[in-house]
């Protein structure tokens, strides 16, 4: 039987980091120093290995997972990170994606395809130079983000592209992105600027509301709303009404979704996470090293999720969005 936490939500979604570092330098997720400190990234015998990586995610999947999505950091910055992509890709029934920032993308998009992977998430906030690289903070130029969108998709893998929206930042941008985009194939989601960790800087009025984001391209391409398409889905989506694609948001700061979320996390080091905003997480690398039988870990986890009460988003105050938090990069957001 697998194990449901104490709101009823079941584990079905699981997100590896493969590690801590990361070329870009995003300010809501990697800053360039925190608190005035160049970030410390771990020794690679801190990781989690490729053999400890498949083994924590056939546990999980064991314990009900159906969708797993490695993230990092950058996960591409993982020497032949297809060799995980394969062993993973073995496991019956699983949904395996990934997360990046697509620096590496050309180079390394036919290789996860041929390892088995199947689709593929970009990051990319805004198609305009000057505003994407002061984002991205290490002056990286669009054009290539978009020629490892190219290069994935002409190795047949299905391309997510996803834009976290700030205002006064990239907002402005928000229309040309779904013109680009449309008819493309490729699926566009919009992510509310989040207080994720706490050195980002985080304020309220820096958030774009879903509803706006919506409101702004349907003005230009008329939009109509689409059922999830299964529980724990985190966006809402909509079609262009003329049958050009489609779009999603993820409103988790407007409209908090947490009564539904089934998602577990992975640090790079093997710590386990039950909230993006979770203090503090489960060492799961002690209990691989230590000795432990799947069976022990599978219990481990299991008893973790069965105490889980997270529900960070839908009580955020100004008491609750002060406490300490795990920061994005660490964790893959």
């Amino acid at each position: 039987m697998h194990p449901v936490d104490t709101l009823g939500r079941p584990i079905r979604d699981l997100r590896i980091s493969v590690t801590d570092r990361c070329n870009f330098r995003c300010a809501y997720c990697m800053p360039k120093t925190v608190f005035g400190q160049d970030y410390r990234f771990m020794d690679r015998k801190e990781l989690l290995t490729f053999e400890e990586l498949e083994r924590v995610a056939r546990v999980f999947a064991g314990l009900g997972v159906e969708k797993i999505r490695l993230t990092g950091g950058e996960p591409l910055l993982r020497k032949e990170l297809e060799h995980l992509v394969e062993r993973l890709a073995t496991i019956e029934g699983l949904d395996l994606t990934l997360t990046t920032n697509a620096s590496l993308l050309a180079k390394k998009a036919a290789a996860l395809r041929e390892a088995g992977l199947r689709r593929i998430n970009v990051s990319l906030d805004s198609l305009d130079d000057a505003t994407f690289m002061a984002m991205n903070d290490v002056q990286f130029p669009v054009t290539r983000v978009l020629d490892g969108i190219q290069a994935a998709a002409d190795t047949g893998l299905a391309v997510k592209v996803n834009a976290v929206v700030k205002r006064g930042v990239n907002d402005a941008g928000v229309v040309d992105m779904a013109r680009y985009f449309r008819g493309t194939g490729h699926t566009l989601r919009f992510i509310e600027y989040m207080d994720v960790g706490t050195t980002n800087g985080w304020r309220l009025d820096d958030v774009v509301p879903a509803a706006e984001i919506v409101e702004r391209i349907d003005a230009a391409f008329p939009l109509e709303p689409i059922d999830r398409a299964y529980r724990g889905e985190v966006a809402e989506r909509y079609r262009y009404v003329d049958g050009e694609g489609e779009i999603g948001v993820i409103a988790s700061v407007s409209k908090p979704f947490c009564g539904d979320c089934t998602r577990a996390r992975i640090s790079a080091e093997g710590k386990l996470y039950t909230c993006l905003f979770a203090a503090r997480g489960t060492d799961l690398r002690a209990l691989l090293r230590g000795g432990a039988t799947d069976d022990e870990l599978h219990d481990a986890i299991a008893v973790v999720w069965a105490r889980r009460a997270d529900r960070y988003s839908e009580i955020r105050t100004e008491r609750t969005s002060e406490r300490t938090r795990v920061e994005m990069s660490y964790i893959g957001g």
